[in-house]
């Protein structure tokens, strides 16, 4: 077992195909497939489950990334230190639900432990999608919510891929709107109130489950719907139609300005958000720095 093939082995679960990983590593395909397979023989362990639809992580695979990266990071980490080597671009990569402070946390984190060269990603996906880049390694930290509604689906999924749920805070549901919405001047709404005005939520895909929507209460039918799949076409909707979405309440003014605002919506329910992880591995070095940075940015605000 070589460095070189534990960088090979962590590049392919990085791009999920052994051709984009060829590619980026510079070397043939059969030349990186065969540096795998040579791996998994010495090993004797299946790392990659080959597929008609591509290449995916197997259960032991996922436990072997894990020190993988940890020794790769501890290398470079030595190299930099004693051999006065150049900084090796660093790889980190979160998957969201549409947060504002998982976006404020991620600014805070690049400027405290960004370098000279990164390779940083910030995801804002869907649900399903969360939980899968996780599972893949494609991302070291997923955020997300549960509630009474959805917790029992989604805690399934998160038990039967290995992962934990690391709940971050509490809190009770709001609406975001335009701060020109004839509800803005209100302390409180219901949900009477917000039946005149069109309901916007994020889409899923094809997991488009109520389960795995990423707004509470998406099972009550309402007369006009808008599905969107950023928060910038969210947003400019929310002000264009005088629309309503329902969230945390945690809305960044620096961000996303003066024209959308929080009112706490009266419904009797709460949401858990917090960080998924896999549950057999340890947080990388840049995984326990936005961690920190996260709580640091939420403990702000609370």
């Amino acid at each position: 077992m070589t460095l070189q093939q534990l960088k090979y082995v962590v590049m392919v679960a990085k791009k999920g195909t052994i051709s984009e990983a060829a590619q980026s590593l510079f070397i043939s395909q059969p030349s990186l497939t065969n540096a795998i397979k040579e791996l998994e023989k010495e090993l004797q362990i299946t790392i990659f489950n080959r597929t008609n639809k591509g290449i995916y992580i197997s259960k032991e695979g996922e436990e072997f990334l894990g020190y993988a990266r940890q020794v790769l990071e501890q290398t470079n980490l030595l190299e930099e230190r004693y051999l006065k080597s150049t900084p090796v671009k660093r790889n980190f990569c979160v998957s969201t639900q549409h947060y504002s402070f998982a976006i404020n946390a991620f600014v805070d984190f690049i400027q405290e432990y960004g370098r000279e060269e990164y390779d940083f990603s910030l995801r804002e996906t869907a649900t399903h999608e969360i939980i899968e880049d996780v599972t893949r390694l494609k991302s070291e930290i997923g955020i997300l919510y549960l509630n009474e509604f959805n917790e029992t689906i989604l805690m399934k999924l998160i038990r039967e891929n290995n992962l934990k749920f690391e709940e971050l805070f509490q809190a009770k549901p709001h609406i975001f709107i335009s701060s020109h919405n004839p509800l803005a001047k209100k302390n409180k709404v219901t949900l009477e109130d917000l039946e005149p005005y069109p309901y916007l939520s994020f889409e899923q895909g094809e997991y488009n489950s109520f389960y795995f929507s990423e707004e509470i209460l998406s099972t009550l039918e309402r007369k006009k719907n808008i599905r969107v799949r950023d928060r910038a076409t969210l947003f400019n909707l929310l002000i264009g139609l005088n629309g309503y979405t329902i969230s945390s309440g945690i809305i960044s003014k620096e961000l996303n300005g003066q024209d959308i605002i929080a009112i706490p919506l009266d419904a009797d329910e709460t949401i858990r958000i917090g960080i998924l992880t896999h549950k057999k591995l340890q947080p990388s070095m840049l995984g326990e720095a936005y961690i920190r940075s996260l709580k640091k940015h939420i403990d702000s605000i609370s």
